[in-house]
């Protein structure tokens, strides 16, 4: 089956940037949505991010502006680019992909955005 992959995680200071990668093990020439969650501690999982096939994206309120997803076809990669990164930030961030069949689910990356 398709397997996603997170990495780029780690721990950044308060205004730092980061960027997440979810690499596919198959094409996402033909997505149907690929996109980013995540969850803190004692929190639901949430939407952080999605981009839809055409090309057009959602935020959440609390990303808008600071947060930018996009992709590479070639590379089979989502990104993440994460700027002004603030300690609300901190979580586990999972990458989401639906291929016109059930979604599919990385095993997350962890975030740590320290004050």
């Amino acid at each position: 089956q398709v397997q996603l992959v997170e990495s780029g995680g780690g721990l950044v200071q308060a205004g730092g940037s980061l960027r997440l990668s979810c690499a596919a093990s198959q094409s996402i020439f033909s997505f149907n949505y690929m996109g980013w969650y995540r969850q803190a501690p004692g929190k639901q999982r949430e939407l952080v991010a999605v981009i839809i096939s055409g090309g057009s994206t959602n935020y959440a309120e609390a990303v808008k502006g600071r947060f930018t997803i996009s992709r590479d076809n070639a590379k089979n990669t989502v990104y993440l680019q994460m700027n002004s990164l603030k300690p609300e930030d901190t979580a586990v961030y999972y990458c989401n992909a639906n291929f016109y069949g059930p979604d599919l689910w990385g095993r997350g990356t962890q975030v740590t955005v320290s004050s």
